[in-house]
């Protein structure tokens, strides 16, 4: 029986360093520089701009490199969560569209067998579930009537999201956990536990939002990348990700 070619050490670090030369991932970092100065800075409206193109450039990075069309979904509903956040009464909207970026993240570790591996590792939901109830505990006063089912519900799918990228890739593991921080503290802002002007503020808060993101787009597709590099495109194989022609797998 024919066994396909292992995936070595020096082939494993050129599939991530090509893929990490992309002009899309350089101007993602650009972006995330720039935005993060304008938080300091607080000039608005530059603010607001430069924070809606971070998602957009990394889920075109995505399609570059031929990643999971979901994850690249994923990355076009953060941009309109971020969209919507900016704008007056569109806070739920937004959060809504955040939601919707973790149920396509959930989806895709569900069907790269995180469930199997939660199995095996029940005290990673079980913790993040923990922490949940005490972030809600802590936020809950403060909130509003009319977010608290909401954010309840959000809370839920950080959690999810978080639990299952931790039992399939640990890097996209701190990526989603970085989320899970970064919501939360927006979250304790809200209701009022974090003072707006201190040192947890908007810098902190944009500041892990783009590495999260940053982690598991990046996690995400080198992981599959390198998938493909060890054992060829398989066309019977279900799957989401753009069809790679066999001269082009591990470019």
């Amino acid at each position: 029986m024919l066994m396909p070619p292992l995936c070595t050490q020096p082939e494993r670090y050129r599939v991530a360093m090509n893929s990490l030369r992309s002009p899309w991932l350089a101007a993602f970092g650009v972006a995330v520089v720039v935005h993060l100065a304008l938080v300091l800075a607080h000039a608005q409206p530059w603010e607001s701009i430069t924070k809606c193109l971070i998602a957009p450039l990394l889920a075109a990075w995505v399609i570059e490199q031929q990643g999971p069309r979901i994850i690249a979904l994923a990355l076009v509903f953060c941009l309109f969560g971020d969209l919507f956040l900016e704008i007056d009464g569109l806070f739920v909207a937004g959060m809504a569209s955040f939601a919707a970026a973790h149920v396509c993240f959930v989806t895709f570790f569900v069907r790269r067998g995180a469930l199997d591996a939660l199995r095996r590792r029940l005290w990673i939901p079980l913790a993040l579930l923990v922490g949940a109830i005490v972030l809600l505990v802590w936020v809950w006063g403060g909130l509003e009537s009319a977010l608290r089912v909401p954010v309840l519900v959000y809370a839920l799918l950080l959690s999810a999201t978080a639990a299952t990228a931790l039992a399939v890739d640990l890097r996209a593991g701190v990526g989603a956990l970085l989320f899970l921080f970064s919501d939360g503290l927006i979250a304790a802002r809200i209701a009022e536990r974090v003072p707006e002007d201190s040192v947890l503020g908007g810098f902190v808060v944009m500041l892990t939002y783009c590495l999260a993101l940053f982690l598991l787009a990046t996690a995400i597709v080198q992981k599959e990348a390198r998938t493909r590099a060890a054992g060829g495109f398989d066309p019977a194989r279900p799957t989401d990700c753009w069809p790679t022609l066999p001269a082009e797998v591990g470019r």
